[in-house]
């Protein structure tokens, strides 16, 4: 890792950091919690709320796919995921569903610019995110697929968008 001039979890955590916040809507599985942390880490994002009855840290289960993610990633959780819209509005942020709707806009129509704030709100994997938070949200937005499966994992998912959402 040296070689690779990685920097260490703690050195990693005091950087500046892309000014994104992942958003987990009751996402059950601690090994996909674990993968989204690591994502969010390689991604540079600011930090992940989890939310209802998503897992939290510290968890074997969860360390096992963030690789110590959750020392590097800040995080925090709320009771329900609608309530840490309402928080992530009043920051100034724009709220985005990541979600199957009639409305939501293909990932590669999602547009912004560079320091704008963006929250990304993921669901949980059997339901996707609550019709309320939907709601509450500024839009949604879909991963566009072709094949025969309209979904991916919830991790998954999660890489594409911030990938694009890095873009920026």
């Amino acid at each position: 890792m040296h070689e690779l001039e990685r920097p260490t979890a703690a050195e990693h955590h005091a950087r500046p950091k892309r000014p994104i916040r992942i958003v987990l809507d009751d996402v059950r599985s601690r090994h996909n919690v674990g993968s989204i942390f690591r994502t969010a880490d390689a991604f540079g994002a600011e930090g992940i709320v989890l939310c209802g009855f998503t897992p939290l840290p510290p968890h074997r289960e969860i360390e096992k796919t963030a690789l110590g993610a959750t020392d590097s990633v800040p995080w925090t959780s709320a009771a329900a995921a609608v309530e840490a819209v309402r928080e992530l509005h009043a920051e100034g942020y724009r709220v985005l569903a990541v979600e199957q709707t009639a409305q939501a806009m293909e990932l590669p129509e999602l547009r912004g610019s560079p320091g704008e704030r963006v929250a990304l709100v993921f669901g949980n994997e059997l339901n996707g995110v609550s019709e309320e938070v939907v709601r509450a949200c500024d839009g949604c937005v879909i991963v566009p697929q072709h094949g025969s499966k309209h979904s991916l994992n919830v991790s998954v998912c999660a890489g594409v968008v911030l990938w694009h959402c890095t873009r920026w």
